[in-house]
């Protein structure tokens, strides 16, 4: 489709999981955003490992849900390098909570980290509900129409 490489690599395996799908999905994401090249590497991790990450990089001492780094971005050349860190440990714990599906809870972290990556932000109200809609219609087209706990995220800094 484009220049745009997606790695994934899932080194918990507590959660199923079907990559082909979500690189379907985050190159959809991508191309929305006019990002023509690029690589978007994304790790699916427990939570020890994602603690030790967001108390090296952010300074917080606790696991989180997700963590995106954007490492290069030019958008006159519509370039974009970015990690998207998730836990499944946290998205098997959150989704018993929620009562919907681990791998919905770990595709919405993946889709949120994301769409960080691409402009979103969740800080302001304002903006949160607009991330959350985004959330939303890219999660529809996998079929994924309810979100639960989809409020909650992102309540740790990411």
């Amino acid at each position: 489709m484009n220049g745009v490489r997606i790695e994934i690599d899932n080194e918990s395996n507590l959660v199923p999981f079907d990559g082909e799908r979500t690189a379907r999905l985050l190159r959809q994401i991508l191309a929305d955003a006019g990002i023509e090249r690029g690589l978007l590497e994304v790790s699916i991790i427990d939570d020890p490992a994602i603690h030790r990450l967001n108390v090296q990089f952010l300074g917080h001492d606790y696991p989180t849900d997700v963590l995106a780094f954007e490492l290069e971005r030019d958008s006159r050349s519509a370039l974009l390098e970015g990690n998207v860190i998730v836990s499944d440990q946290t998205a098997l714990e959150r989704a018993a909570d929620y009562g919907w599906p681990p791998e919905h809870e770990l595709l919405l972290y993946i889709v949120h980290g994301t769409l960080h990556l691409v402009g979103y932000d969740d800080h302001a109200p304002e903006d949160e509900r607009l991330m959350r809609a985004k959330e939303r219609e890219y999660l529809a087209r996998l079929g994924i129409s309810a979100i639960a706990g989809a409020d909650d995220l992102g309540k740790k800094e990411d």
